[in-house]
């Protein structure tokens, strides 16, 4: 590099070529270049995108669709999953010695996909906490051993990801974006013609969209509500078995797990083979729960394996009448509170144990999975208590009310009974002839 190129450089580079000119009017200006270290970084020749832009149709989706691809990057390109020298020019490009495979086989795409994804090496490169063992999962899944076996109907990477672009997970354009999740695996599960040699019910999706759950997702937007892969897994995907039902439940449920565990039932349904929380609460219409679930009366999930008169429906009445005493307790209190609220009296203290007492209630209809009238009763009498404090400020709040309305009737006689006194001592001054007249 030339003296003039290290004073035409840096910071202060322009004011240095200025005066350079000033004093040196002859200079060439090449001795003012930039070095050549500081020219913008050419990028690699790219071959695939420069002909396949300017095509149409199936051949030219792939490059319009890159713009919206989280692989559209210098070091990765359309090489890293075709194969192929870019940088050679038109069909040359397509040369089978650099490895040009073309479009993938569906048998290809999990291994072509892993080449990248299984590398932990590679991968940290661009998203540090993202798993490399997304293959070994697939292959285990129900999905990766049907297609080891030959069958081209199941999912493969690009199926649920989708292929250029293929967007974000956050993305909530991506056919995996949490509230997409139900509609993308439900491409294939409800199609009865694709699932009938399967021998699998295509009513998944219709049911999750009327259960609790997908409205909560997909209605409320809550993105803590599970979709399928939270209960079957991602790349692992399979049927939850009997014996793990629990466990995927648990995920979120886990208290209610733990009391179910030391429950009764817990042998039962072991011994039975029975999975345990959808037995009541089913699979993927999983209705929001009531009390009414519980019970002896017609419809209670207990009537299905209890039989009328026997000690387990009576068990189960018992727990349902604990309950009504809470919703009872707390009824009562509500309509006193309501009262005085009505009639002006300040009833915000009364109802924080109003909202204790349901409180005690939530925690009751938990308690019921471990089946015990007992523990239940520990809880229910928490709830009764917290409503009668709230009817006990609330029946103050009104006896105070009635004091200060019976007070202010006697002041308001008082005054009266004075000001007619008064009125009657003026007039007999007025008639009260003056002395001297």
């Amino acid at each position: 590099m030339s003296r003039w190129a290290v004073l035409g450089a840096g910071p202060l580079g322009g004011l240095a070529a200025v005066l350079l000119l000033l004093l040196w009017p002859g200079l060439p200006p090449t001795a003012l270049a930039a070095p050549a270290s500081a020219a913008t970084p050419v990028a690699p020749p790219d071959s695939c995108t420069a002909c396949h832009q300017n095509l149409t149709g199936r051949l030219g989706a792939p490059a319009a669709g890159m713009a919206g691809d989280m692989h559209a990057r210098p070091e990765l390109r359309c090489a890293g999953c075709h194969g192929g020298d870019p940088a050679k020019p038109s069909m040359e490009a397509h040369d089978r010695s650099a490895g040009f495979i073309g479009v993938p086989t569906r048998q290809q795409i999990p291994r072509t996909c892993a080449r990248c994804h299984a590398d932990p090496g590679f991968m940290r490169r661009f998203n540090p906490s993202l798993p490399s063992d997304q293959l070994a999962r697939y292959l285990t899944s129900e999905h990766g051993e049907r297609l080891q076996q030959g069958d081209r109907n199941v999912a493969t990477c690009t199926g649920c990801h989708g292929v250029h672009p293929v967007r974000a997970v956050t993305d909530s354009r991506s056919p995996v974006f949490a509230t997409n999740v139900p509609a993308m695996c439900a491409r294939c599960h409800a199609d009865a013609s694709l699932m009938r040699p399967y021998g699998i019910p295509t009513t998944q999706y219709a049911d999750y969209l009327a259960s609790v759950h997908g409205q909560g997702l997909l209605r409320r937007g809550n993105r803590q509500a599970p979709a399928c892969n939270d209960c079957h897994g991602n790349h692992g995907a399979a049927p939850p078995g009997v014996a793990s039902v629990a466990n995927v439940c648990a995920q979120c449920h886990s208290a209610t797990r733990d009391l179910f565990v030391r429950s009764p039932h817990k042998a039962v349904f072991d011994a039975l083979q029975m999975p345990e929380c959808t037995a009541c609460h089913a699979t993927h219409r999983i209705a929001f729960p009531t009390d009414t679930m519980i019970g002896q009366q017609q419809g209670a999930v207990c009537t299905q394996c209890h039989a009328a008169g026997s000690p387990g429906l009576e068990t189960a009445g018992r727990l349902r009448a604990q309950l009504e005493d809470v919703k009872g307790a707390m009824a009562a209190a509500e309509e006193v509170l309501r009262r005085a609220a009505n009639l002006g009296m300040d009833v915000g203290d009364a109802r924080l144990d109003l909202d204790e007492a349901n409180t005690q209630l939530i925690r009751a209809r938990a308690v019921i999975h471990a089946a015990n009238p007992q523990e239940l009763q520990t809880v229910t009498a928490q709830g009764v208590a917290a409503a009668g404090r709230a009817r006990a400020s609330g029946e103050a709040a009104i006896a105070e009310w009635s004091f200060r309305r019976r007070g202010l009737g006697i002041s308001a006689v008082v005054i009266v009974f004075v000001a007619v006194l008064l009125w009657l001592k003026l007039r007999e001054i007025e008639r009260t002839p003056r002395e001297g007249t």
